[in-house]
Formats: structure tokens, sequence, C-alpha cells
């Protein structure tokens, strides 16, 4: 009776099977189901592939054992041969991923989601993983390819910013996706869709993320306020929580303004003498009642020193203080 070469009662989540006997008989039944490969391996490298159906091995459809074999001293036509036969499905399986990332302000990630994948070349996935990273078992296979997918989002949302990740995450994924879809083309493997289902940062960092996103507030400006709540916090634990609070009442606002700001002198008032209303000691009339605040020129008189015309009644120039008799 020959030998029979199967793959019995795979699960629905079974993506590989390494069938246990290497030695091979020439004229043995290769069974391949729907959705299967069946392809052999030998020496550390992938062989002849075979697709649905039921094969009878001969040295007509191992034409790349045969080969090896017949390099090999002491080949025979009809002695077995040893090889490993590996068992690829070809479903498209679903897998959940999670990691932690940060963007290009060094800010914390938790990201998560999940990811759908099909072997597209079973040659180069036997060779490139199964084989590889001697991940014989769909439990290790499920753990390279989470290990794998993770490192790649890792280094890609690197070259993001915190903004841009939180508010244009559909683009961001879509742009992660397309850069993935390469890097598992090169294990053999299609991904067919990848999907972020969950984001976040540390508190610091949404407060940060929440004043950028309204759009009123400049990055420099966070920055600065930032610097602010962390000296205050500082000083809080430096001198305790009276000193602290009058040293920080002095340094925050020298942190809020913006380098190169001078800060404007404050407007010199006067009483207006009619309806009593705080005016600007610029004006010539009330803005209140229209009563006319400077003297009248036939009122003025010229100061002896600056020669800049005064009120009368002064009795020093306001312009250099020279004294007025």
């Amino acid at each position: 009776m020959p030998q029979v070469i199967e793959w019995l009662n795979p699960g629905p989540d079974s993506i590989v099977y390494r069938y246990p006997n290497e030695d091979i008989t020439w004229g043995a039944q290769l069974i391949v189901k729907e959705y299967e490969m069946a392809v052999f391996f030998r020496d550390g490298k992938a062989y002849d592939v075979f697709g649905p159906g039921r094969h009878t091995l001969t040295t007509l459809n191992l034409p790349l054992i045969t080969g090896l074999l017949t390099r090999l001293a002491g080949f025979g036509g009809n002695k077995p041969f040893k090889a490993t036969v590996i068992y690829i499905s070809t479903k498209v399986f679903a897998g959940k991923w999670g990691t932690r990332a940060q963007t290009t302000e060094l800010a914390p990630l938790q990201v998560f989601g999940q990811f759908w994948f099909k072997i597209g070349d079973a040659s180069l996935f036997v060779n490139e993983v199964v084989g590889g990273q001697n991940a014989y078992t769909t439990d290790s296979v499920n753990g390279f390819l989470r290990g794998y997918l993770n490192q790649k989002i890792i280094d890609e949302l690197s070259h993001y910013d915190l903004v841009t990740v939180f508010t244009r995450l559909d683009e961001t994924s879509v742009i992660v996706k397309n850069t993935l879809i390469d890097y598992f083309k090169r294990l053999g493997i299609e991904l067919t869709d990848l999907r972020f289902e969950g984001i976040d940062t540390t508190p610091e960092y949404r407060e940060r993320l929440f004043w950028l996103k309204t759009g009123r507030t400049a990055p420099e400006e966070v920055l600065r306020m930032e610097t602010m709540k962390s000296a205050a916090e500082s000083l809080g634990k430096a001198g305790g929580g009276g000193a602290a609070l009058g040293t920080g009442m002095v340094l925050i606002p020298q942190i809020m303004t913006p380098s190169g700001a001078q800060s404007a002198p404050a407007a010199a008032l006067v009483i207006c003498p009619k309806c009593g209303s705080k005016v600007p000691a610029t004006s010539k009339f009330c803005p209140e009642c229209g009563t006319q605040l400077t003297p009248p020129s036939a009122e003025a008189i010229k100061c002896p020193k600056c020669g800049k015309s005064i009120p009368a009644h002064s009795k020093f120039c306001p312009e250099c203080g020279n004294p007025i008799s």
C-alpha cells in the first residue's frame, strides 16, 4: 500500500502543518486539499511546491528534489529519500496587534488594532518564516508575525508628529498599511488589510494635543506653557508651598512673555473736572461729556527752559521739570 501524505483535520485558524514523517517513498500519494499548498523542504531550503489535488510522487513532478538527490551519492530511483513536507493554508487569516511607539517629538503612544493576511508565495514563506524563523507551528507563526508587524509599525509612526497621528489617523493608517504591504511581500505574505482600533498617549501629551488641536495656540506657546508648569512644579518640590508659590508668581510671567516682546507701560489717566470720568491724559475733550480738558491756548505759557507750551497754572514744566515761578 503506498504511503499517504496528508494534512488531517486542520483547524479553522491553522496556518502551517509539518508532516511528521521525513522518510518519503517514491510513488507516495500526496493529498493537497483546497486552500492548501504543500512544500518539500530540505537542508534549510524550499524545493518543489504542490497545489490542490492528489499527486503521485515521481521524479517527474519532483524535479528540484530529484536534481538534488541526483547530485548526492547513492541515489536510487526506488530508494526512500528524506524531506520535510510543509503544508500551508492559503485562506485569509485575522490577527491582532498592539505595541508602544513614539512620535517625532518622542511623545509615547499606545496603539492596537487588527490585520488580515494570507500566504501568497508558499515557497518564499517557507524559506523566510517557517524554516528561516524555525516557525513550524501556527502559534509560532502568529507570534513571529505579530512581532514583525509591531516592529514595522513602531518604525513608521516614528516619522509622524503627535497632531498628525491623532487628527489624521485614517490617512496615517493607510500610509502605514501600504508601507507594510511591501515588507510582508518579502516574506511571501499578502497583507490584505490593517486597521488602527485604538490610540492613546500620556496625560501630559494629551494636554499638549488639546492646545495644538484648537489651532489657536502655536507650538512654541504650548511648549512655553509646559515649561511654566514644570518650573512651578519644580519650585513647589524644592521650596514648599508658600515660598514656591511666591517665587513662581514672579517666574511665570517671564516664561509666558514671548521672547523679544516688551511689556507696554500703563497709559496715564486724568479725571474730567465735570463728570469725573477717567480719561487718557492725552485727550483734549472728555469722551463722556465733551468737556474741554486741554486749557485754551490763551491760558498757556511757555517754559523758559525748554520752550514748550504748558498750562499757565503749572508749578513745574511737565516736559523738562523746570520750576515755573
